[in-house]
């Protein structure tokens, strides 16, 4: 059997100890600097058994801009640059454009004055847009082209075939009213729903909506193997990232990891993401 010294172990316990602190700063410095600006650009194709073969078409879904103290201008120019590159036909944002102040919001007027699509710009807001910006944020988006939907919908249409786009406040802390943003449309019909928070999907499994998108999560901004997400925020945890099937309901929910990040600025193995969706009949 073999034995070793004092004086090597301690020389093999500094070198362990030397390595784990390497790598707890290589992984800091990554999850700080790099990981943060690495855009992931998402494709995903959803199936509707509802849609009109018209409407197979193209969605860039962003969400959880968060503008403001950990955001780079230069990462916004990218970001830009992505959405308009996979030509969409349509863009919808599902909230949170600013992280908390106000200040900020010169810089996201100017990234979503750059982003176009045939069949428009939608958003709604997030639980930060509620907290005390909602009508800085309201007027920014609209001005940069953006419809906002307060509880109500809009209706796309192609020859006879139509397609709705619903939105809701914030659910959590805003005046959502889903009753009022499904008014009016047909029983039928196929009806995509932007609501800020995931896990209200539960409340809206039982109601004529097709599919839901939206955000809040952000993945959970740190994501450890065979552990998953440290945290992740009330009512983004049970649809806290991808593509969800509610069972007994026609509905499917997409959460994306979200733009920015919140709280801390960091994100580990859960990179900010725009989702590109393809629409199928």
């Amino acid at each position: 059997m073999n034995t070793i010294s004092r004086r090597q172990f301690l020389q093999k316990s500094a070198q362990v100890t030397l390595g784990l602190l390497g790598t707890a700063g290589a992984s800091g410095i990554y999850s700080h600097w790099i990981e943060p600006y690495w855009l992931e650009i998402k494709y995903v194709d959803i199936t509707l058994p509802r849609l009109s073969p018209a409407f197979d078409f193209r969605i860039v879904h962003f969400s959880d801009l968060h503008q403001g103290v950990y955001s780079k201008p230069q990462a916004l120019t990218e970001l830009a640059q992505q959405i308009q590159q996979v030509k969409p036909d349509l863009i919808c944002f599902t909230g949170d454009l600013l992280d908390h102040s106000a200040d900020y919001i010169s810089e996201a007027v100017a990234l979503c004055s750059q982003l176009r699509a045939p069949f428009g710009q939608f958003a709604v807001l997030g639980n930060h847009d509620a907290f005390g910006t909602r009508k800085v944020v309201t007027k920014g988006l609209t001005q940069s082209g953006f419809h906002v939907l307060h509880n109500e919908h809009i209706v796309l249409t192609q020859g006879t075939d139509k397609l709705y786009i619903a939105g809701i406040d914030d659910p959590w802390v805003g005046k959502a009213d889903i009753a009022q943003a499904l008014l009016h449309i047909p029983e039928e019909a196929c009806t995509i729903l932007l609501a800020h928070e995931p896990d209200f999907a539960d409340d809206f499994c039982k109601l004529p909506i097709d599919l839901q998108l939206s955000g809040h999560s952000h993945g959970g901004q740190v994501r450890l193997p065979f552990v998953g997400a440290l945290y992740t925020p009330p009512h983004g945890s049970k649809y806290s990232s991808g593509l969800y099937q509610l069972p007994n309901s026609q509905l499917q929910v997409y959460t994306t990891r979200g733009i920015g990040v919140t709280r801390m600025p960091v994100r580990f193995n859960c990179r900010p993401e725009v989702t590109v969706i393809t629409l199928h009949s």
